[in-house]
């Protein structure tokens, strides 16, 4: 296997790298909508992401003499994970449950996330060292970050356990 470092195989080899990249980010979008039950972006994605691979696949195959596209192919599945990762990240679609556990201001705590706007269960529980308050609180993914200071502003010592929900039937959303 010769190393061929021209020109147009290391521009077939950066090709194939963006095709590849382009291909997992929506390979990796794709998985992260059909988890959330959203069908026709899921369908989308797939048939974007198929129709790329084919082309890329084909370019690697025509080409197995030259390792360059190899490692271009691989260095593109690899990048497309994490960038589909990240614009996933940023998109924050869908919405997340908070548990939050604590031990002496459950009241102020559910009183203050109302007051925000926010729509708060409150449960009296038992914890290791006692009675505590046991709030559930849904909330948009975008607004996480937000509802985590909230609840660290009252309480420091809260034990939040965050779990993603795949759909939503009913209730009170902050708009």
């Amino acid at each position: 296997m010769e190393l061929d470092l021209s020109i147009q195989a290391l521009l077939g080899a950066l090709l194939i790298f963006g095709l590849r990249v382009t291909d997992m980010t929506f390979d990796t979008l794709r998985v992260l909508f059909v988890m959330r039950g959203r069908k026709p972006i899921a369908w989308m994605l797939g048939f974007c992401q198929s129709a790329i691979f084919v082309i890329a696949i084909t370019s690697v195959l025509s080409n197995l003499d030259n390792p360059i596209n190899i490692i271009g192919y691989a260095a593109g599945f690899a990048t497309g994970n994490v960038v589909g990762i990240y614009i996933e990240e940023r998109l924050a679609i869908g919405f997340i449950h908070l548990q939050v556990i604590s031990p002496r201001y459950g009241n102020a705590l559910g009183e203050r996330l109302r007051e925000e706007g926010f729509a708060v269960t409150e449960v009296p529980a038992r914890g290791k060292d006692g009675m505590v308050t046991m709030l559930n609180c849904n909330v948009r993914r975008k607004q996480v970050t937000e509802v985590e200071k909230l609840i660290y502003e009252v309480d420091g010592d809260a034990f939040i356990t965050a779990a993603e929900i795949r759909s939503v039937r009913r209730g009170f959303w902050r708009s």
